[in-house]
């Protein structure tokens, strides 16, 4: 029997209300997100001040302890800092400090009939957890390894490693203990109200359809000190990849519900 994905619990700050047939609750929806998103977004409150901070931050989803772990597991998210931020300083906790994260991915631009049926083709997710900081040796060099190897699969490797011990002192990682999350994805066509589409002067009038939205990796520039011969054959081929595959995404989804079948489209 094909296995099931595992879901996160539904609670009051995680469910989703409005275009709820859009939700995702599956691990491996939520971390797919988070992992193909170069900035994440993560918010916390602050003392000695009424607003909530947001800082752009890298982070990635993995497992210390079971690093085989595929992304339809139980997993943390790792993220890098500065040794004396006030992030970092604030998980200084044994309870870690309550943190949202978010990231989202545009695949599309929907343009309707009307203004009020416009809308995106779109990926996001939202994670709810406690950060703390990781102390133990073993656990941040994986950590940065991890983080490292998002930026490009195996640069960890092909760069200058281990980290010096000034290095490793000035950096921070800071391990988000998930208590549960949720997605929200829309593909396909645009939508307009059937009142709309009855109208054949407003329909001869007004251009209907989706323009893909994509990131393109361009060619690597060659940096004034580098003495490199060429440019590594992973960064080539994950480069070529990742162009292709977030084309052909962009592409499908604008022309067809890529959502499961229990779940109908809308804007």
């Amino acid at each position: 029997m094909p296995r099931q994905d595992l879901e996160y619990p539904k609670e009051a700050h995680n469910t989703v209300k409005r275009y709820n047939h859009l939700a995702e609750y599956s691990l491996r929806t939520i971390h797919s997100i988070i992992n193909s998103t170069p900035l994440l977004h993560i918010s916390f409150n602050t003392p000695n001040t009424p607003y909530p901070a947001t800082i752009p931050m890298i982070g990635q989803m993995g497992s210390f302890d079971r690093p085989s772990a595929d992304l339809g597991d139980v997993l943390d998210l790792y993220i890098h800092g500065y040794i004396s931020a006030r992030l970092t300083n604030l998980t200084r906790t044994p309870s870690g400090l309550p943190i949202t994260v978010s990231a989202s991915t545009v695949d599309g631009l929907l343009l309707s009939l009307t203004p009020f049926s416009h809308g995106y083709n779109f990926r996001s997710a939202v994670l709810f957890g406690h950060a703390t900081v990781v102390t133990d040796p073993a656990e941040k060099l994986y950590a940065m390894e991890l983080i490292t190897n998002k930026v490009v699969p195996n640069r960890w490797n092909e760069a200058r490693t281990p980290p010096t011990a000034g290095e490793m002192a000035a950096t921070a990682v800071m391990k988000v203990k998930i208590d549960t999350g949720s997605a929200k994805v829309r593909t396909g066509p645009p939508k307009d109200d059937k009142g709309d589409l009855e109208n054949e002067e407003v329909r001869e009038k007004v251009w209907v359809g989706t323009v893909p939205v994509y990131t393109v990796l361009g060619e690597p520039k060659v940096a004034e000190y580098n003495l490199a011969e060429e440019v590594p054959k992973t960064l080539v081929e994950w480069r070529k990849e990742v162009n292709q595959d977030a084309k052909e995404y962009a592409e499908l989804a604008a022309v067809k519900s890529l959502a499961p079948e229990k779940k109908q489209d809308d804007n």
